[in-house]
């Protein structure tokens, strides 16, 4: 109960629910998920407390930049924090179009990556063309992915598992290959020499504009990570897989595992927690940090400490509890 104390201002609202990437909330229905399977069985009896972390303006500053928000509070130039912001939201979506499917994939959206592979058959995908393969076409003029509930056949299931499953390939390859200082230093394979200096650039000029944000997360975050009895947990209001484009883009993959990130874009953050919980158990002890009134409300619901980040601040406060040993 002592960390659940709050120290900062109230929690503000987020503008028109700010972990949404803007084209995500652009008034298309979207899907209802199948089923809400465990990911994993439960982790090793040792684990002790699960960190639930929710993504934009805790671990990343993105719909502030977009609105100038960020650039008023703090002082900045408003116009270079859109133009930031704007930049930003076109590699996200590049990189989410490009390679992971998101044309295919945004009106078929699923809370976890594991969600459709009981319907994947295991065949082998190394010669598997998934231009031709008539998925797109078929999701496109039934409207199969909509909020009416209505689903493809057995083929259309598997095919929709299979670019989950290649997402996950993707994903997994891509995490770990990073290096150089605060782990901001991509492959080329994925990006490509120029858009992957395009990025460091951008990502350079966002840290300073938002005065090293993401490297104090990510220090709470990397403590959380060394300790065999802790887990970090995503859950974000962007759909999953624009999400999973950022975590990538930012280098986290290495502190979230791809199993750990939930989209919360259809059943609320709330109903993630639940099934964070039928995962894990009730025996751990689950810290949620957040800026946002969805996630601090959940957290309440579910009797779990709530650590609120408004400012650098907060960010400086966690990591010094962590290293503390009080969280």
């Amino acid at each position: 109960a002592e960390y659940s104390t709050m120290h900062s201002p109230s929690t503000p609202i987020k503008d028109s629910d700010s972990d949404r990437l803007r084209r995500s909330s652009d008034g298309k229905s979207r899907g209802r998920g199948r089923r809400n399977n465990n990911p994993s069985p439960p982790p090793d009896s040792d684990l002790e407390r699960v960190f639930i972390w929710d993504l934009d303006e805790t671990i990343i500053i993105f719909h502030s930049l977009l609105t100038g928000s960020y650039a008023n509070r703090y002082g900045r130039d408003p116009p270079t924090s859109v133009s930031l912001g704007l930049r930003m939201e076109e590699m996200i979506f590049n990189l989410a179009d490009t390679h992971l499917f998101f044309n295919d994939l945004e009106e078929c959206d699923q809370v976890h990556i594991d969600d459709v592979s009981s319907d994947d058959n295991g065949q082998d995908l190394s010669t598997y063309n998934f231009g031709t393969d008539g998925f797109p076409a078929a999701a496109t003029s039934a409207n199969l992915c909509l909020a009416t509930g209505v689903r493809g056949g057995v083929d259309w299931m598997r095919k929709l598992a299979f670019r989950y499953r290649r997402v996950k390939e993707i994903y997994n390859t891509y995490k770990n290959n990073v290096g150089g200082k605060h782990a901001l230093i991509y492959s080329t394979g994925l990006l490509g020499p120029a858009k992957r200096e395009a990025w460091l650039q951008l990502r350079a000029e966002i840290e300073a504009l938002t005065d090293s944000w993401l490297t104090l997360a990510l220090k709470a975050l990397t403590l959380i990570h060394s300790r065999t009895n802790c887990v970090n947990i995503l859950v974000t209001t962007t759909q999953l897989i624009p999400a999973l484009a950022k975590v990538l883009l930012y280098g986290l993959g290495v502190v979230f595992p791809i199993e750990n990130i939930y989209s919360a874009t259809k059943i609320g953050k709330e109903s993630c927690f639940e099934r964070i919980i039928q995962r894990f158990g009730r025996k751990v002890v689950y810290v949620v940090i957040g800026d946002g009134v969805e996630e601090e409300q959940g957290a309440k619901k579910h009797a779990m400490p709530f650590w609120r980040i408004s400012s650098h601040s907060d960010l400086m406060a966690l990591h010094h509890a962590l290293e503390l040993e009080y969280l």
